[in-house]
C-alpha cells in the first residue's frame, strides 16, 4: 500500500474513534454553559492551559521521541529499549514534579482539594499522552482509535455526573477528566502489556532520545505560552469571566484543530516513513495542498454556520464570545498549517527550528497582550494569537526549503470567499442591516461556503467515499 493510501486509511481509523464523542461533547455545551458561570469555566480552562504548559517540562516530551524512534526500530529488542527509557524518564519527572507542585501551590494558598485535583489532572495527562504515543509507535492505530473512543465516552459521562449530580463545578470537571484519562491509559497499558517493556537504563540511547526531544519542549511550551499568556492576562488584568468568554469563543475554532488532529496523528508517522524516498518532494506537496484545501473548507464552513449554531448551543451569558470567533478561527487555520511543517521537520529529526520559531512568536504574543489588553480587552488576545500564528507559519514555510520545495496554491479565490463569509457573519453588528436581511445574508454565505468547499475538495471526497465503500 502506498504512503498516501496508508495515510488516508490511518486518518479514517483515527477519526472514527474520535468524531462521535467529540460531536456529543459539543451537543452538551448548553449543559456546561448553563451549569457553569463564565468565571467557573474560566478557572477550569486556566487549569487545563497550565497543565498543557507543565506536561512537556515534566516529561521532556520523551513520548514524542519514543514514537519517532519506534518508527525506525528494527527489532523487538530495540523497541523494548526505547520504551524502557521513556518509562524511566517519565516516572523520574513525575517524582520531581509532585513535591514541587505541593510546595508552590501551598505558598499561593490553594485549597488542599484543588491542589490534589490539579496534581492528579497533570499526571493523568502525562499517562494518556504516553499511552497514546506507545500505541501509535507500535503501529496499533486501531487500538489508539478505540482508546480515544472510550476516553470520550467516559469523559462525557463523568462530566455530566460531576456537574449535574454532584454540582461540583470547575473542580468536578477536573476530576472527571482525570479519572477518564487514567482509566483509558490503564486499558492501553494492559492491552500492550507495558510491564514487558520495563528495562535497564541505557545511557547512550537515553542521551540520543533526549537530544531529539529537548528542542521540542520550547516548541510545545511556546504554544502553551501563546495560549496561557492570553488566559493569565485576561484573568489578572480583566477578570476570570473575561477568560471564560475567550475560552468559549475558542471552543468552536478548536473544531478545526480536532479535524486536523485526525490527520496530523497519522501524518507524523507517514512523514517520517517517506524521508528516504525519491519522490518525497512530490508527496509532501500533494499532502500539503490537500491539507490546505481541507483546512480552509472547514474554516469557512464553521464561520458560515456559527450564526445558526451559536444561539442554539451557547447560553446567553456567553453571547459576547460570538464576536471573537472568526479571528480565532483564522489564527487556528495558520497554526495547523504550521504543525504540518512541523511534521516534516520532525521526520528529518530537525526539531530545533520548531522551538525557535514558536519561542519568538510566544514573546511577540505576550508583548501585544500586555500593550493592548487594557485598550481593547479580549480583542488583544485574539489579535496577538493571530499574529503569533502567522509568524510561525511564514517562518517555518521559509525554513522548510532546506528539505522540501513547496508550491503554493492560488490565493485570490479563497480570499474573496473568506471576505464574503466574514462580512455576512458581522452583519449582526451593523445597525443599518435589519434582522431578516442578516439571516438571508448568512444563508447565502453558508451555501457559498459549502459549495466552494465541496468543489475545491472533490478529489479528496471521492477518494474517501471509495475507501469507505471498499471497507
Amino acid at each position: 500500500m502506498n504512503q498516501k493510501k496508508q495515510l488516508v486509511k490511518n486518518t479514517l481509523i483515527i477519526a472514527i474513534g474520535k468524531i462521535s464523542t467529540q460531536i456529543i461533547s459539543y451537543i452538551l455545551l448548553p449543559l456546561y454553559t448553563s451549569r457553569l458561570s463564565p468565571s467557573e469555566y474560566g478557572t477550569y480552562d486556566f487549569v487545563c492551559t497550565v497543565s498543557l504548559f507543565l506536561c512537556p517540562i515534566i516529561t521532556l516530551l520523551m513520548e514524542e521521541s519514543m514514537f519517532r524512534f519506534l518508527i525506525d526500530a528494527s527489532s523487538k529488542k530495540e523497541e523494548k529499549k526505547i520504551i524502557g527509557q521513556t518509562i524511566l524518564y517519565t516516572l523520574f519527572g513525575i517524582v520531581i514534579f509532585v513535591p514541587l507542585a505541593i510546595l508552590i501551590l501551598n505558598l499561593i494558598n490553594y485549597t488542599s482539594s484543588l491542589i490534589l485535583a490539579f496534581i492528579m489532572f497533570v499526571i493523568s495527562n502525562i499517562f494518556i499522552g504516553l499511552s497514546n504515543a506507545l500505541a501509535r509507535g507500535l503501529s496499533k492505530i486501531k487500538l489508539y482509535s478505540l482508546s480515544n473512543f472510550i476516553l470520550g465516552i467516559v469523559t462525557i459521562i463523568l462530566n455530566i455526573f460531576f456537574i449535574v449530580a454532584l454540582k461540583a463545578g470547575a473542580e468536578g470537571l477536573l476530576w472527571a477528566n482525570t479519572i477518564a484519562n487514567i482509566a483509558t491509559a490503564i486499558v492501553i497499558f494492559v492491552m500492550l502489556r507495558l510491564w514487558n517493556y520495563f528495562g535497564k537504563y541505557d545511557k547512550p540511547l537515553m542521551k540520543e532520545m533526549i537530544k531529539y526531544s529537548v528542542p521540542l519542549v520550547p516548541n510545545s511550551i511556546s504554544w502553551s505560552i501563546i495560549n496561557m499568556s492570553d488566559r493569565i492576562i485576561l484573568t489578572q488584568l480583566i477578570s476570570s469571566a473575561a477568560n471564560g468568554i475567550y475560552a468559549m469563543a475558542s471552543k468552536f475554532p478548536n473544531i478545526i484543530s480536532v479535524v486536523y488532529g485526525y490527520f496530523y496523528t497519522a501524518w507524523k508517522e507517514s512523514a517520517a516513513r517517506i524521508t528516504k524516498e525519491e519522490n518525497k518532494n512530490k508527496y509532501y506537496n500533494s499532502i500539503y495542498h490537500d491539507t490546505k484545501r481541507l483546512l480552509f473548507a472547514v474554516t469557512i464552513c464553521l464561520i458560515a454556520v456559527m450564526p445558526f449554531a451559536f444561539p442554539i448551543l451557547i447560553n446567553k451569558a456567553y453571547d459576547e464570545a460570538y464576536i471573537y470567533i472568526p479571528l480565532i478561527m483564522i489564527a487556528t487555520y495558520y497554526s495547523n498549517l504550521s504543525s504540518y511543517f512541523g511534521g516534516i521537520f520532525s521526520a528529518f529529526k530537525d526539531t530545533k527550528i520548531m522551538g525557535t520559531t514558536t519561542l519568538v512568536a510566544a514573546t511577540i504574543n505576550l508583548v501585544i497582550d500586555l500593550l493592548l489588553v487594557k485598550l481593547i480587552g479580549i480583542y488583544a488576545a485574539c489579535i496577538s494569537t493571530l499574529i503569533a500564528d502567522l509568524i510561525v507559519y511564514f517562518y517555518r514555510r521559509n525554513k522548510l526549503k532546506k528539505y522540501v520545495k513547496l508550491k503554493e496554491l492560488k490565493w485570490v479565490g479563497p480570499t474573496i470567499i473568506l471576505t464574503i463569509v466574514c462580512l455576512a457573519y458581522y452583519t449582526k453588528y451593523m445597525p443599518f442591516i435589519p434582522t431578516p436581511m442578516y439571516w438571508i445574508f448568512n444563508v447565502i454565505s453558508l451555501v457559498i461556503a459549502v459549495a466552494y468547499s465541496v468543489l475545491n475538495n472533490m478529489t479528496m471526497i471521492r477518494a474517501v467515499i471509495n475507501k469507505i465503500k471498499k471497507k
